[in-house]
């Protein structure tokens, strides 16, 4: 009876041992994976400030043209600087949006994340709480 309750306890620490293992092995990939959600969502913030951006410079374009249309005539902006200079920033700001996608596309093909682990990520009930207060 000795006999099995000593290989009883051998497997039982053999066993422990294992689970801590891949345990451990879980939680460095939990947070590894945890940092490049971070980088990602951080990503994306910068995208939407970035649009938000964009859409004000393009109300000003919108107001600059319906101005110079209405007081001065003007149909054509050759030459007019504040014109060339916000459709300068619109292509600043695309150009910035298209390098963050970019990069959040290297992220995810670099650390094996699909689209539904993000989904799932921010579908999570403390995510949900935040948009409430919101």
């Amino acid at each position: 009876m000795n006999k099995l309750w000593d290989d009883l306890k051998d497997n039982m620490k053999e066993w422990g041992a294992s689970a801590v293992e891949k345990a451990e092995e879980i939680s460095r990939v939990a947070v590894a994976k945890g940092e490049e959600f971070t980088k990602i969502s951080k990503l994306k913030f910068d995208i939407l400030q970035l649009q938000k951006d964009e859409s004000k410079i393009y109300e000003k374009l919108g107001k600059l043209v319906y101005q110079k249309t209405q007081n001065n005539n003007m149909s054509n902006f050759t030459g007019n600087t504040e014109f060339f200079n916000l459709i300068e920033d619109i292509n600043n700001c695309k150009s910035i949006i298209t390098d963050k996608e970019e990069e959040i596309v290297m992220i995810k093909k670099e650390y094996g994340i699909e689209d539904s682990d993000i989904e799932q990520n921010f579908d999570s009930p403390i995510a949900g709480s935040i948009q409430e207060e919101e």
